[in-house]
Formats: C-alpha cells, sequence, structure tokens
C-alpha cells in the first residue's frame, strides 16, 4: 500500500510519498508560493532533486504539479496515480469531536468548517487541500489526522480554563494542544528504544521548534501539554510569545492605542525569542549573535530555556514522576546548546547528561543521558507523516 500525505499551509504544501510495506518514503516533496509569483516545486527522491518552476493559481493547481512529479517518467517514483491507495490529510484542528482520525466524509468536512473559528491560520488552508484531492482523487479515500486529537485524553481539571465556565460551555474556550501527532510518534519511539510498553511508562516530549511545546505522557496518553486554545500558549517560541499575564493585553491597548487585532498579531508574529533578541526566530542566528556577546540574543536563549524547564519540572510532579524525556522537532534534534542548558538542574530527577552523546551525530535517534541514568533522556526525529500514513492504512483498512 503506497500512501499520500499531505501537509496544506496557506501559500505552501508538503507531501511524502510512503509505501507501507517497509514504511519507506519513496518522495519526499515541498511546494512554495502557492498564488504567488515564483511558484516552485522541489522533490527529492532517488536520491536526487527534481524542481519545478511553473505559475500555481491555487492548491488544486499545486495538488495538480505534485502528482504529475510523483507519476513523472524520468523523475517520478510511480508509474500512475492508482497506485496510490489513500491520502491522508494533517488537519490542525478537530475540536472536541475528534479523538482519533477518521475517514473523510461530509460529515467531516463540516465539522472542519465549524472549527476554521478555533483556528482561522490552519484550517482553512487544510480545507482546501482536502477538496483539491477530492477534486483529483475522487475516488481514492482520504483520511484526516489532528494534531489535537491525541490531547483529548487530558482530563477536564486540567484543560478547563479558570473563566466563566459558560464560556466554555458556549464557544468551547478549553485548552486543546497541538502537535499531537509529533508528541504521540516520539513517546511510541521513546517506548520501542527503552524496550517497554509505553503504556508503562512515564514520559515528557520536547517538541522544541519555531514553533513549540511540551506534553506529559502517562500510559501512552497525553495527560497535559503547553499550547493551548491557541498555538500562542505555552513556552517563548520562534515569534510567539508563550504564557504571559493576560492584563498585559488590555494594557497595552491603552498605552500605544492599538485593537486587538494588533495585539494578537504582536504576540504571535513579533514576541518570543525574536522579540526578546531583535535579531531573528532562528535559534541558530541567535546562538550565533549570544556566541558574540549580544546580551539580547543570551538573553532570549535564557528565556526560552527556564521556560522549557519549568514544564519539564512540572509535569514530572504533575504525573509523580518521569522515566523519560524527549527531545525533537527542528531545535529540540538539532541543538546541543539548548539540550544541555535545559537539562542543566534537573538532575535531581534521576538524570546526568553525557556530554559526547549530546553532541556527536544528528538525524537518528539517540540516547543523551549517561547509561547509569534512572531517568533516559533521547534525541528522536519526529515523523509526523509516517504517523499520518500509518494511520491512513489503519482506518482504509478498516
Amino acid at each position: 500500500m503506497k500512501i499520500l500525505v499531505i501537509n496544506c499551509g496557506s501559500s505552501s504544501l508538503k507531501y511524502q510519498l510512503i509505501d507501507m510495506t517497509k514504511e519507506d518514503a519513496l518522495a519526499k516533496g515541498l511546494v512554495e508560493r502557492i498564488g504567488i509569483d515564483g511558484s516552485i516545486l522541489t522533490q527529492k527522491a532517488n536520491d536526487e532533486k527534481y524542481v519545478i518552476e511553473q505559475p500555481m493559481k491555487d492548491h488544486q493547481d499545486a495538488i495538480k504539479l505534485v502528482l504529475a512529479a510523483l507519476i513523472d517518467e524520468k523523475h517520478g517514483v510511480i508509474k500512475d496515480m492508482s497506485e496510490i491507495s489513500a491520502v491522508g490529510h494533517r488537519v490542525v484542528h478537530g475540536g472536541e469531536k475528534y479523538a482519533t482520525s477518521v475517514l473523510i466524509d461530509d460529515e467531516v468536512m463540516k465539522s472542519l468548517e465549524e472549527c476554521v473559528k478555533l483556528a482561522p491560520l490552519h484550517n482553512p488552508p487544510n480545507i482546501i487541500g482536502i477538496n483539491a484531492c477530492k477534486a483529483l482523487m475522487p475516488n481514492t479515500p482520504m483520511v484526516a489526522v489532528f494534531d489535537t486529537a491525541f490531547h483529548q485524553t487530558i482530563p477536564e481539571h486540567a484543560y478547563i480554563y479558570p473563566i466563566p465556565y459558560e464560556l466554555y460551555k458556549k464557544y468551547a474556550v478549553r485548552k486543546y494542544g497541538f502537535h499531537g501527532t509529533s508528541h504521540r510518534y516520539v513517546s511510541m519511539k521513546a517506548a520501542e528504544l527503552m524496550g517497554k510498553d509505553v503504556k508503562d511508562l512515564k514520559i515528557i516530549t520536547c517538541h522544541l521548534g519555531n514553533g513549540a511545546s511540551i506534553c506529559a505522557v502517562e500510559g501512552g496518553k497525553s495527560v497535559d501539554t503547553s499550547m493551548g486554545f491557541t498555538p500562542l500558549e505555552g513556552i517563548a517560541m520562534g515569534t510567539r510569545s508563550g504564557n504571559i499575564d493576560p492584563a498585559i493585553i488590555a494594557f497595552l491597548m491603552k498605552e500605544l492605542n492599538i485593537s486587538i487585532d494588533e495585539v494578537n498579531d504582536m504576540l504571535n508574529k513579533k514576541s518570543g525569542v525574536y522579540g526578546i533578541s531583535g535579531v531573528s526566530s532562528d535559534f541558530r542566528d541567535i546562538e550565533e549573535a549570544a556566541e558574540k556577546g549580544e546580551h539580547r540574543a543570551q538573553l532570549a536563549l535564557d528565556i526560552f530555556h527556564n521556560r522549557v524547564k519549568r514544564f519539564v519540572g512540572a509535569y514530572a510532579a504533575l504525573m509523580g514522576g518521569v522515566d523519560c524525556i524527549v527531545f525533537t522537532a527542528g531545535l529540540g534534534e538539532n541543538s546541543a546548546l539548548s539540550r544541555a542548558e535545559i537539562c542543566k538542574g534537573l538532575e535531581f530527577l534521576g538524570f546526568n547528561i553525557d556530554e559526547k552523546k549530546n553532541n556527536e551525530g544528528r538525524g537518528f535517534a539517540k540516547e543523551i543521558s549517561t547509561t547509569d541514568s534512572k531517568v533516559k533522556v533521547y534525541v528522536i526525529p519526529t515523523e509526523e507523516e509516517l504517523m499520518i500514513a500509518r494511520d491512513t492504512k489503519e482506518i482504509v483498512g478498516k
């Protein structure tokens, strides 16, 4: 069975074609600048890069080009579209309705539309991508895999905010959490590396990228996570503020005479390590600036490391201990500095970091704690696309 995994952004599209026989990615690709001048598709397959530069007015044009690249006589990996057994779509928000991935039908599409108000930046392009695939592949089964689904096991006392309860009942204002597919994958992989059943473990997963979240996974289930009603809550991120005193919002509106939309834009796009450092939202740039002695760059790193550390400590307390800590995503997988700084001071939990292991190699799962550590610390590259493909295979197989 070959499964096409689609992840649509507002002007971009990531995809993988995965052969589920051995879970091998036959092709990986990225389409950029959809609906904008300079549209481009870049596909990697068979150890070669294939680039197509041509106008794409919308996502249907983009997906049409993706399919053409996959079946291209010279650069493709399949003979025709009939080899694609199913399509798995990443969908950011499934609301309270979906605790698992689902086969897409008219009812599911209606639910996704209803969730647009909860994820106005993310769900619309996800829906556009699904509709585009349906138009081009009307007889191919499609599955929606939700970022929020894994967190539907969070208990009520952890997902309800201490605001008037009626706001939850009427407007569904509650913690939802995100990056669920990544947290689920790396927690399962960590259990596999430990040779144990995930149901017997207490795991803290740290998905650290430009967007970042921490998750407490107990018995294979999410019991709390740092992101909330939106991806703005939690730790400081690339451009997002994370947790702040909510009174700051009203204060800024009055003092700067700006609208709620302008404050929201500031907190989402101009804050985080970018707002503090004044350098970049890319941690590589910030680490480089900090090495040169730039105070604000170092401050941004210190704040980020401190916030992550707080959540790790809190989740260890919440679960009554921890068996394993996992670092994943762009920064979590690639920054030995950030991993070391976050772990510094947490040794009382039962681990020490092996400096040599922490600094050697990238792109593969590895333990970075010392062999005598009671608590294991791992770096595990996330495989969200593979998780989506697995769910799609299981659901279509039924």
